[in-house]
């Protein structure tokens, strides 16, 4: 062979090798990068190209899959009660993408998920198309329509978490105003693209599609004395729920000349905790934070899971303390104001674990996965997340709350045969308290055997509200009140 032959044989060999090795990366490195890659359009075309799995409830799909026509994506999502249940589901959507436990839990619903890999595998062997599995959550359905109902009822912004303190399993998460999600699951841009634009923030103030019970942090008000409380106990400052406290009226907060005010004439000069409580002092616990100093203050509000993001598994927002504050900002933050912010989720935690005797369970909404057989892929196990307070003192806390219900701020949240502990609040928002404030109301409902099936948070955005507690009481109560009996009823 001569020379211009053989150097166009080398080359061309040259070329070939490269062909080859680039063909095997593509294959065997690049495969799975480009099988998941977001802009090719057979990953969605494959995603749609079947039923996906269901989100389940009380052992019912609140989900389902509706075939399509006209479009290369065969099937899309449906919802049942859609805006009811948007908090927990999220949205499945051809043309949006999808968020929460519809997004979270893709891969079972789709049928991708790696540890369904035997069960495809049997699917292709028998010709059987591929099948998603089932997302089983932790909400009782009674539960979640009492929440959704209140908040829908009350016409205003608002969330409601609930959680069986035990377990730490989600019972309710309800928020308002909400969408429903089957409004744009497709990809028409003459229906789904105009729903969705509906949704959007610039074209809705209320952002109906913000998860207010697990998104959005309010100033938690009076509901936070509880934690001060706690913390009070915990240091030994007080011991006991009737034992009277140091607390002069008026009270001027340390390194000022500002009195700290209560609402009303109320009795809070020297006040119990228990008293203090009842009538939500801010006196006695701005004093009670103050005196604690912002170290002990903020480390107890860190136990009951405040400035750490929860992952239940759809994420919820970290809860605020703040750190490094004087003594009279601390009094304030200790009191559910200045440098206090908290989710519903948040506060629905902190009554749990003192209806669980100071243990403090980690929330989760995903009972189970399965396999569309219904055969357990994976099964979730309740978990400590920490003991803020001991048992002792917990109960001490629980008589506390118990008074706030039976003859203070809490009487809407009553429910007859039923020992219910609960705390009002009123949070202030707005440059120099300028809006309507927050109303708040936290809770837990205990059996004859001293157990507690449910611990609940709600929180109202509304322009009803007045300047005290006793709008807690007055519209937030009676919410909680409906999801602790429809938890109770649920049991029986």
């Amino acid at each position: 062979m001569n020379k211009p032959l053989r150097r166009i044989a080398i080359f061309c060999g040259l070329l070939v090798l490269a062909l080859l090795i680039r063909d095997n990366w593509i294959q065997y490195v690049q495969a799975d990068e480009l099988r998941t890659d977001k802009n090719n359009r057979r990953v969605i075309i494959e995603r749609y190209a079947s039923p996906r799995g269901d989100i389940i409830v009380d052992g019912k799909p609140i989900t389902g899959s509706k075939e399509t026509s006209g479009s290369d994506f065969k099937w899309k999502r449906t919802y049942k009660d859609g805006a009811m249940w948007a908090p927990v589901t999220g949205y499945a959507s051809q043309a949006f993408g999808a968020t929460q436990l519809e997004n979270l839990e893709d891969g079972i619903l789709t049928g991708n998920d790696d540890r369904l890999f035997f069960r495809n595998t049997l699917d292709m062997l028998t010709g059987k198309k591929q099948e998603g599995g089932n997302v089983v959550t932790t909400l009782n359905g009674a539960a979640q329509k009492a929440a959704y109902d209140g908040l829908k009822k009350q016409g205003a912004k608002g969330a409601v978490a609930a959680i069986e303190p035990s377990t730490g399993k989600i019972l309710a998460l309800a928020s308002y105003p909400s969408y429903d999600p089957s409004s744009f699951a497709g990809n028409s841009t003459t229906t789904d693209t105009k729903a969705w634009q509906k949704l959007l923030k610039k074209n809705n103030p209320d952002d109906p599609t913000l998860n207010r019970a697990l998104r959005e942090t309010y100033p938690p008000g009076s509901t936070f004395k509880v934690v001060t409380a706690a913390a009070a106990l915990e240091d030994g400052l007080y011991t006991d729920a009737d034992q009277n406290t140091r607390t002069p009226l008026p009270w001027t907060m340390p390194g000022t000349t500002t009195q700290l005010k209560n609402e009303g004439n109320i009795p809070c000069k020297n006040a119990t905790l228990r008293t203090a409580l009842q009538y939500s002092c801010n006196t006695v616990f701005g004093k009670i934070g103050s005196d604690l100093g912002n170290e002990k203050m903020l480390a107890m509000a860190k136990k009951f899971g405040f400035t750490e993001e929860q992952f239940t598994p759809v994420r919820a927002n970290a809860s605020v303390f703040g750190e490094d504050m004087n003594p009279s900002e601390t009094a304030l933050s200790s009191i559910g104001q200045f440098n206090t912010a908290a989710t519903p989720l948040q506060m629905a935690m902190v009554s749990s674990a003192i209806a669980n005797d100071g243990k403090l369970m980690k929330p989760y909404m995903v009972d189970e996965l399965q396999a569309r057989s219904v055969d357990t892929i994976e099964k979730t196990e309740p978990e400590e997340l920490s003991q803020p307070l001991s048992s002792d003192n917990a109960q001490i806390l629980q008589s506390m709350m118990e008074t706030v219900v039976e003859k203070g701020t809490g009487t809407n949240a009553k429910i007859q045969g039923v020992t219910v502990g609960g705390k009002t609040g009123t949070a202030q928002h707005g440059e120099n308290n300028s809006e309507n404030p927050y109303a708040w109301f936290i809770s837990y409902a205990k059996g004859e055997d001293g157990s507690s099936p449910v611990a609940v948070a709600v929180v109202i955005e509304d322009d009803k509200a007045v300047r005290d507690d006793i709008s807690g009481g007055g519209l937030a109560a009676p919410i909680a009140r409906n999801v602790m009996e429809a938890v109770i009823n649920s049991k029986k």
